[in-house]
């Protein structure tokens, strides 16, 4: 049985951290934005009335949906934290001191604050890790290959191995067949598993559902890869109809398939027997395709869930990477990336330096990472992690269910605990509760911090400030069906 973690949103602010006893008048102006009516202008916390600055190049279009930020421009604001040097006195007076208690106190309010409403992103907040803070004493470094021990001392190896090992057993591969480490998040797994697919197969070309994570396409473009969007279905898994009519265009090339296990935004999984079924039937033989599983969160869901596709070693994959921060539960961005061995002498090159290899995509690495995986999948193990599991797709469901009944567009993927909906017309509630949107569609991801008492608190406020929005009868709920499907659709002309 899994111990009882608490959760780092229901935690107290430290003493040390308490605003009132320190001097204010050090601490530099935290700002914000308005919502609907006043994107382009920013506030004064301590006085509404005062506007500080006019930001004509802040998010906000004629419907007042937010907008993602000119590239090439800084978007500096008043809260901006600017650092100041020390006094030739500092040392008697302790000004610096106090000013940086002052503004940690205050952005650590923000942020516990920023934590309770936070349901569009893959975060799980359910957990403890005070009794590792005595770890930043140390100044780890897990440079160079994993497996071999080199010339720097401070690292966190043991650590790292085990727990290789045991995501070695989870997907079913044996010690002397794998090869991983642990990398900075999904990201880097992605780019060194379709890395190590490019190196190869040099003239392959790369196949990827185009709701495949942005870091696919990302290293094609990196790599120089030749890069194939496949089409998707209205569930969001790669279409292996379009996939069969691509593979038989290029018969001549490898294949290098990414394989999506949970999308980012409806969180559809790939059907990777059925991929291999038509790279098979394409006439591609098991030494001209290379498989990358891309199991951000997923990944580490599905081993858990009862009579779900396997994602295993045993089938013909290759390489497999989720993210550590996400359904574990970590501080930091981190995650595994795992490869058969026997492919990844074609990335390894000696390093003097180190006296180790360099196999990986960063030469330095966070050696703190695999020490709070190893705890928390310690303190966890499979029948946690199968309870968190089955807690999620409940509660996942549960929401799925009240907004239906509440006449809410909404679409909930089998096996998944990401609850698509219609994009709330008020920008407010998104920014509140960190929505995550695509066009016409939010979605809510339940993680094992979400509980039911918070979706209840959601949904009422959703379902308040929709009705709002629709009562006096100008206003129609928006059409959605190419996103979630007609039958999930309740728009005037699909209801």
């Amino acid at each position: 049985m899994a111990p009882t973690v608490v959760c780092a949103e229901s935690q107290a602010l430290h003493q040390d951290f308490c605003p009132t006893s320190l001097v204010f008048e050090l601490v530099p102006v935290v700002s914000y934005s308005l919502g609907n009516n006043d994107n382009n202008v920013i506030f004064d916390e301590n006085d509404n009335n005062n506007i500080v600055e006019a930001k004509k190049e802040q998010s906000g279009n004629e419907n007042g949906r937010k907008e993602i930020a000119p590239t090439g421009k800084n978007m500096h604001t008043p809260c901006c934290l600017d650092i100041k040097e020390p006094e030739a006195d500092d040392e008697l007076t302790g000004n610096t001191e106090a000013y940086m208690k002052v503004v940690l106190a205050r952005y650590t309010q923000r942020w516990l604050e920023r934590t309770k409403h936070r349901l569009g992103y893959q975060i799980n907040m359910d957990y403890n890790y005070d009794d590792l803070d005595r770890l930043q004493r140390f100044s780890f470094n897990n440079c160079g290959d994993p497996f071999i021990e080199g010339n720097y001392g401070v690292h966190s190896r043991d650590f790292k191995v085990g727990v290789l090992d045991w995501f070695a057993r989870l997907w079913e591969i044996n010690k002397g067949e794998y090869w991983g480490y642990v990398t900075s998040g999904g990201t880097e797994g992605n780019l060194h598993g379709l890395l190590v697919g490019r190196e190869m197969f040099p003239d392959g070309i790369l196949y990827a559902s185009k709701e495949s994570h942005y870091s696919v396409f990302k290293a094609a473009r990196m790599y120089r890869m030749n890069c194939v969007k496949v089409e998707t279905i209205v569930s969001g898994e790669i279409d292996c109809v379009d996939l069969k009519a691509s593979l038989l265009k290029n018969k001549d090339k490898p294949a290098i398939m990414n394989i999506t296990i949970g999308t980012t935004v409806k969180g559809a999984i790939d059907d990777l027997d059925l991929v291999i079924q038509t790279l098979e039937e394409c006439g591609f033989p098991r030494n001209r395709f290379y498989i990358h599983c891309d199991g951000a969160l997923v990944g580490l869901m599905l081993p858990f869930l009862y009579r779900a596709p396997q994602i295993t070693f045993k089938k013909p994959i290759d390489s497999i990477s989720v993210s550590g921060h996400k359904f574990v539960g970590c501080p930091m961005p981190c995650g595994v990336q795992m490869v058969r061995r026997e492919h990844i002498n074609y990335l390894s090159r000696n390093v003097k330096y180190v006296a180790s290899r360099d196999v990986t995509i960063m030469g330095s690495r966070n050696g703190h990472a695999p020490i709070f995986l190893w705890c928390a999948l310690s303190r966890i193990g499979y029948n946690g992690f199968k309870k968190d599991v089955q807690k999620c797709l409940h509660n996942a469901r549960y929401l799925k269910d009240r907004l239906k009944e509440a006449g809410v567009s909404v679409m909930l993927n089998r096996l998944s605990n990401t609850v698509v909906f219609e994009r709330p017309q008020d920008e407010d509630i998104i920014q509140y509760w960190q929505l995550s949107c695509q066009g016409n569609i939010a979605h809510v991801v339940v993680m094992p911090n979400v509980t039911i008492k918070k979706l209840d608190t959601f949904i009422g406020e959703l379902v308040e400030k929709r009705s709002n929005w629709l009562k006096d009868g100008e206003n129609q709920p928006p059409c959605v069906a190419s996103d979630i499907g007609k039958e999930n659709c309740v728009c005037p002309l699909h209801k």
